[in-house]
């Protein structure tokens, strides 16, 4: 098993972080692991993406050069990533999709799930996490739950769980 996936969404929506939970998931898993970033010049509001490769075997290559799953949380990283060829795509409800379907679709409202039923926009990352995994199940729950608490600010680890939660509900 190897999986491709790429994070995509703008500056300041802690992508690059997920990415980084995602992998460490794995890890703690017995996976192995591969995780990589690119943003542009802006700190905040430019477009962003995180890579990672999950495989049960060695990763000779540590660049996504067949996207298994695109998470797009803004309209402009869809409009940047979505016309890879990707089998399964994993958008916030608001974006609106105008290139040739993949094989799966899952639309979601990540944004909306942090913003109003959480009340912490900043969370939208961690609701993702938990939609992408229980669409992919690409790691166990509970190592994503332990990278989740490791990562986060300390004070945060409660209201971060409650989103990842919120995420695999999005799906289920």
């Amino acid at each position: 098993m190897q999986k491709e996936l790429r994070l995509s969404g703008s500056g300041g929506q802690g992508l690059i972080l997920a990415g980084v939970i995602l992998a460490e998931a794995a890890l703690v898993d017995g996976k192995r692991a591969i995780q990589s970033q690119s943003y542009g010049p802006e700190a905040r509001g430019g477009a962003s993406k995180a890579e990672v490769i999950i495989s049960d075997h060695d990763i000779d290559f540590m660049k996504v050069q067949k996207c298994d799953m695109l998470l797009c949380l803004t309209q402009i990283a869809y409009d940047r990533y979505g016309k890879d060829y990707t089998a399964v795509l994993i958008v916030d409800e608001s974006i609106q999709l105008k290139y040739p379907e993949p094989e799966r679709v899952v639309k979601v409202p990540i944004i909306e799930t942090a913003n109003e039923k959480l009340g912490k926009p900043m969370v939208a990352n961690i609701v993702a996490l938990g939609a992408v995994n229980a669409a992919l199940k690409l790691v166990s729950k509970d190592a994503l739950e332990k990278a989740v608490t490791h990562r986060v600010p300390k004070g945060t680890e409660e209201l971060n769980k409650k989103a990842l939660e919120m995420g695999y509900q999005l799906v289920r």
